[in-house]
């Protein structure tokens, strides 16, 4: 985020206020948003780095929808053009003969001037993008693109429970998933504390919840568990200390590590972290946070691995389905 984006994004008292998703069109089974799913006609374009293209990673594995969704993965450092695809030979991505993403969208809108983000979707046909509007990515992909699921795929928003995980997600959302880089990229004390309390407020509350059920909602993995997961899984790597988020380390909430080495050592979940990215990313880019850009070397990450006890508790990761194929 390069310190123009940082003031736009800042309120007067110091908050963080994200900016809205630019393009929000739908892709939907029977096209009648405008975009119809179709196999190999999108591109996914994600930062392993980035929380929310997380998301939409681990539900393409979990569904199995990697031989009908192609993956652009860019590189970790931005530059003050965005999001680059110099991991790519030629730094250009494959598919969609494109050097930044940012082509992407000035390929749809040439007034386009915010923030280039990911998750994004584009359409290979037109070179254009189609949504960068993350929370509906992953919904639309467990729901409209059922068609092309893997046999055995978890249904992680199911019609009967999407109520419950909507009325879940919404706080964990306000609180944690933004929570973390409103407490990060506050620049008054004030709005900090207020960032901090929030935070570990609704982590407490989790705890609770989490003390004696295995999963957020239901006896198995759901959208809203995706989403927890994708903060949790950075949370001493980076938000503990480059956002300011110390009141605890993940590994000292007895629970909530707990869940998430469960949820790490689940298929589809831990073998799609990329801690290397993780760090690079947050400590080499935000440079008003970081000026020095050094990486920490640390945590240790061996006990991602440890023994986590949560399958006392019951339910089955899949319920009636299977895991995704080992990587």
């Amino acid at each position: 985020m390069s310190g123009a984006q940082f003031t736009a994004e800042t309120s007067a008292k110091g908050e963080f206020v994200r900016q809205a998703n630019r393009f929000t069109d739908r892709i939907t089974a029977s096209g009648s948003a405008g975009h119809a799913v179709e196999p190999d006609r999108y591109r996914l374009v994600v930062s392993t780095a980035c929380p929310w293209a997380h998301r939409s990673i681990i539900v393409r594995r979990l569904l199995g929808l990697e031989d009908v969704l192609s993956l652009g993965v860019v590189d970790p450092i931005r530059d003050d053009r965005g999001w680059r695809f110099t991991l790519d030979p030629g730094g250009r991505d494959p598919v969609l003969d494109i050097e930044f993403l940012a082509e992407a969208y000035l390929a749809r809108d040439p007034e386009f001037k915010g923030r280039v983000t990911v998750p994004s979707l584009v359409d290979t046909r037109t070179g254009q993008v189609v949504t960068n509007d993350y929370p509906q990515i992953s919904l639309d992909l467990s729901t409209e693109w059922a068609d092309f699921h893997r046999p055995g795929a978890p249904d992680l928003y199911p019609a009967a429970a999407r109520a419950e995980i909507d009325e879940v997600v919404e706080p964990i959302f306000r609180n944690v998933n933004n929570g973390v880089y409103r407490a990060g990229f506050a620049t008054s004390q004030e709005a900090y504390e207020a960032a901090f309390a929030d935070l570990f407020g609704e982590l407490d509350r989790l705890s609770d919840r989490l003390a004696g059920r295995r999963y957020l909602v239901g006896e198995s993995i759901s959208e809203a568990d995706v989403r927890l997961f994708t903060t949790l899984v950075r949370f001493d790597a980076v938000y503990h200390g480059h956002f300011k988020c110390n009141r605890n380390k993940l590994t000292e909430l007895p629970v909530l590590w707990a869940y998430a080495r469960d949820l790490f050592q689940t298929p589809g979940f831990g073998d799609t972290v990329n801690f290397d990215h993780i760090k690079r990313h947050y400590y080499q880019t935000h440079e008003r946070i970081n000026p020095s850009r050094i990486v920490p070397a640390g945590p240790d990450l061996a006990g991602w691995h440890s023994p986590h006890g949560r399958a006392a508790l019951g339910g089955s990761p899949f319920g009636d389905g299977t895991p995704p194929p080992a990587v």
